[in-house]
């Protein structure tokens, strides 16, 4: 029997969630992911299988969850997550969100662990006050084409709730915004790696409508490092972990295109459905509570992610 404290990520193979199994390896826990691949890639923790302290289990939350011996925390991550993704799988999302979330939360409580719940900025759908704090209870769409994934979100932190009132479960709940980093799919559909991903192949940017909507970009080991500490924290309500410089798309199209030394063009398109037209989080909860604020600024974080990317256009296996 190991003396590690046990962690389960589900999502694990995600790109969140690898790195996440990353950071816990590195802290001396026992790390298992859990991932269905989905969505989910293989690839993301394939440097991690032989570790001492790491086992991968393929599975379906939405099923019979069950994990052998003790277990400390779990780290609920399963999900699509990009529009392209939930936008395609429609009623897994919701399934996941509403079943998957019901299985974990009976794991924890049958094996009296800690449970942080990844739930989104999302929740505040197409935001009425700016920047959105977490007592601000959103303005969302339910049956709009992204409300599979904005209510599964939703119903996802009732639940957890009734679940820490009801069976005095340990519970957190992350509001997670844009997040960007190794490890992301070119082709899942969010902002930033379809602008990379256009500027390194020469390709014309698509911004939606006139590019004036707004969103806040936070590295994924800033992402992580707030995650780490709301697990480890006493903190039973909501945080925004995000990082609150916000720019316009239109702007953000401009910046890709200069650090990728790119000759692209700027090609408008429709405003989406329910899209929303301002990104912002409020942190003060998370710096009050958490000691916590993004380190990384974008500048430096999208040379990084941009390195990554590179490698994925021109077909460089990644480690």
């Amino acid at each position: 029997m190991s003396n590690k404290p046990k962690v389960l990520i589900t999502g694990g193979a995600g790109f969140v969630g690898s790195h996440l199994c990353d950071r816990f390896l590195a802290e001396g826990f026992e790390v298992v992911a859990m991932d269905n691949l989905i969505t989910g890639n293989i690839q993301n923790i394939s440097h991690l299988f032989g570790r001492e302290g790491f086992t991968y289990v393929k599975h379906d939350v939405t099923n019979y969850t069950f994990v052998e011996g003790e277990l400390d925390y779990i780290l609920h991550f399963a999900s699509p997550a990009s529009p392209i993704d939930y936008l395609k799988l429609p009623i897994q999302t919701l399934k996941v969100g509403a079943l998957g979330t019901h299985k974990i939360l009976g794991l924890a409580k049958e094996k009296k662990a800690r449970v942080l719940i990844a739930s989104t900025s999302e929740v505040y759908g197409d935001p009425l006050i700016h920047p959105q704090r977490e007592d601000y209870w959103g303005n969302v769409n339910p049956i709009g084409l992204r409300g599979v994934y904005d209510e599964a979100k939703r119903f996802m932190e009732s639940m957890t709730m009734a679940y820490h009132r009801v069976h005095g479960v340990e519970t957190r709940i992350v509001r997670i915004f844009n997040t960007y980093g190794p490890r992301m799919r070119l082709d899942d559909g969010r902002v930033l790696p379809a602008f990379v991903g256009q500027a390194l192949r020469g390709e014309g940017l698509s911004v939606f409508g006139d590019g004036s909507q707004t969103r806040s970009f936070c590295y994924v080991d800033d992402l992580v490092e707030g995650i780490y500490r709301l697990l480890l924290s006493d903190e039973i309500m909501p945080v925004n972990i995000g990082n609150p410089a916000e720019i316009t798309i239109l702007d953000f199209a401009k910046e890709i295109i200069a650090l990728t030394g790119s000759s692209s063009e700027i090609l408008y398109h429709p405003l989406p459905e329910d899209d929303p037209k301002v990104r912002q989080p409020d942190i003060t909860r998370a710096r009050a509570i958490l000691g916590w604020e993004p380190k990384i600024d974008r500048h430096e974080g999208l040379k990084r992610t941009i390195e990554y990317f590179k490698k994925q256009v021109h077909g460089v296996p990644q480690v």
